[in-house]
């Protein structure tokens, strides 16, 4: 992997994500789903990867809403890395950066609706092993869940919501 660095996003960096958001999913509705996370006060963590001055890819973790009173639920995604750049380990970096500091900053497990090649390489299984289940009517096997600490999703069965921006996207 190239010279990358992963930081928290700027405020100068919105207008580069939502570039970038676009360009890897070749539509524009990635890019609007973070900026109304960010509207809305939402992106609870914002990561970029930048080589030099470029922003190259970015992963946000928004809130997410569970039955479970006192859950403390993260969602992740997008997660986006400029094309040029793709299958460079960029997504990779940006993804175990971004678990790191959901997990240090105290919350008890993530979920991802993704692609089940690609997210248990970061410890996602299936989060109906939990009782959790997605608000989008989604096979399975794409709507996984991490639990960042012993028995941090025991109590976290039942349905999941995204912020309201994801209905952007909502299969």
């Amino acid at each position: 992997m190239t010279d990358v660095l992963i930081d928290p996003e700027l405020p100068d960096d919105a207008d580069e994500i939502r570039v970038l958001n676009n360009a890897a999913f070749g539509q524009g509705t990635e890019g609007a789903i973070v900026d109304a996370l960010r509207s809305a006060s939402s992106l609870t963590i914002s990561l970029v990867a930048r080589i030099g001055d470029v922003v190259v890819g970015h992963a946000a973790f928004s809130p997410v809403a569970t039955e479970s009173p006192g859950a403390l639920v993260l969602g992740l995604g997008p997660v986006a890395v400029i094309p040029s750049e793709q299958r460079r380990g960029i997504g990779t970096a940006l993804v175990r950066a971004g678990i790191e500091r959901v997990r240090e900053a105290g919350w008890h497990g993530v979920v991802v609706l993704g692609h089940p090649e690609y997210y248990p390489r970061f410890g996602f299984v299936p989060a109906s092993r939990f009782g959790i289940r997605c608000e989008y009517d989604v096979p399975d096997d794409v709507f996984m869940a991490l639990e960042l600490r012993t028995d941090g999703l025991r109590n976290c069965a039942g349905l999941a919501r995204y912020h309201a921006a994801f209905a952007l996207a909502a299969p």
